[in-house]
């Protein structure tokens, strides 16, 4: 059976990146996680970091922004996973200048865990619609007695569980198929449109909810068009 990749996660402690670092781990790859010397002494990491050493992860004190402690973790491993936030997206250049220094890495991971930035381009309203998608989603009570459906209800959209997005990402570590391509992760029984969501909850309640349709135009008039002035 082939080694298994050496695998070095940067943004490890933060929303997304400790589903990698753990899948890593259980995936049986040796796993390191670059954190700042600061990070690793916040009381509210403690327990993650706890997690991180019962998975046997190995942390490597480094930092974006220092050249030296990139190059120096980065030659450890074969393979290197970014998940670092969106406000340093465009400083992920650093890792990349370090991982040509280093000139042993197989493969770079950048941090684009959503939608694909080559098909979706948000402008107002739109924009101001993603976030108002993003807060109905993250209510903490599913509806009891009625349901508001945006649009007709019926586009399908993918749901996946942060582990199966780490899960998958670390699949593809060591996949040839996954050399320089877009992985998209959407297994068909996590496919839905609204109104099949609603179908489900209904059928977990054993009720019928009311329903309130949401169009287009009445969605269009909740937000402020951009205002431009003339030339």
């Amino acid at each position: 059976m082939a080694e298994k990749s050496k695998v070095l996660i940067i943004g490890g402690t933060g929303y997304i990146g400790k589903f990698i670092v753990e899948a890593s781990a259980k995936a049986g790859h040796p796993t390191f996680a670059l954190v700042r010397e600061a990070t690793a002494n916040v009381p509210a990491k403690s327990t993650l970091f706890r997690n991180f050493n019962n998975l046997g992860v190995t942390l490597l004190y480094g930092d974006l922004y220092d050249h030296e402690s990139l190059v120096k973790a980065i030659k450890q491993v074969d393979v290197v996973i970014s998940t670092v936030g969106h406000l340093v997206l465009a400083d992920q250049t650093k890792i990349i200048a370090a991982i040509k220094e280093a000139g042993n890495v197989k493969r770079f991971f950048p941090s684009e865990f959503g939608n694909d930035v080559d098909r979706v381009h948000a402008v107002e309203p739109a924009k101001s619609a993603f976030a108002t998608k993003a807060q109905i989603r993250r209510v903490s009570s599913p509806p009891r007695d009625k349901v508001i459906i945006l649009g007709d209800g019926n586009p399908k959209a993918v749901f996946n569980k942060e582990e199966d997005i780490g899960t998958y990402t670390i699949r593809a570590v060591d996949d040839p198929r996954t050399l320089n391509k877009i992985v998209y992760i959407k297994p068909p029984g996590n496919i839905y449109s609204f109104n099949e969501l609603v179908a489900l909850w209904e059928k977990r309640l054993a009720k019928s909810l009311k329903r309130s349709m949401f169009q287009r135009t009445s969605f269009s008039r909740t937000f402020k068009r951009p205002q431009f002035q003339s030339m």
